[in-house]
């Protein structure tokens, strides 16, 4: 498999993501907070994804856009391990990673904790849905 990021690998649909909050179930796995919800079956992608860093927590664009930046190359050299899962099933999900951390961690942890959240959502993908998936 190749580690690339594509545009359609993320979530941009207004409609998608407002379902995704509303109906969506989430996790903790600190500094993040995972929503996540069942995709369409006929995807090109089986997982897509949303990243966000809270305007709260960090006041200045550029150290969103840094964090954001972190998590998308952590995620793109490790989602291998959620594309094998879904790909088995023949299914697809749709989730967001928001970074609710007070301070920036740095590239290492970042990449631990993106690793067990990956693990984390197999697992309640597992446990939600195990007769779809």
């Amino acid at each position: 498999m190749r580690h690339t990021f594509r545009k359609e690998e993320r979530l941009k649909s207004s409609k998608v993501v407002k379902q995704l909050f509303s109906q969506g179930k989430s996790f903790l796995v600190h500094p993040f907070k995972a929503n996540w919800i069942i995709g369409e079956e006929k995807e090109k992608y089986p997982a897509r994804i949303l990243i966000g860093v809270s305007r709260k927590n960090f006041r200045k664009a550029v150290e969103r856009n840094r964090l954001k930046r972190l998590i998308r190359e952590a995620y793109r050299k490790n989602k291998y391990l959620l594309y094998q899962y879904l790909e088995d099933r023949h299914s697809s999900c749709n989730f967001s990673v928001i970074y609710i951390g007070k301070t920036e961690e740095d590239y290492s942890v970042i990449e631990k904790k993106i690793i067990i959240l990956l693990q984390r959502l197999i697992s309640e993908l597992e446990s939600h849905h195990p007769e779809k998936i």
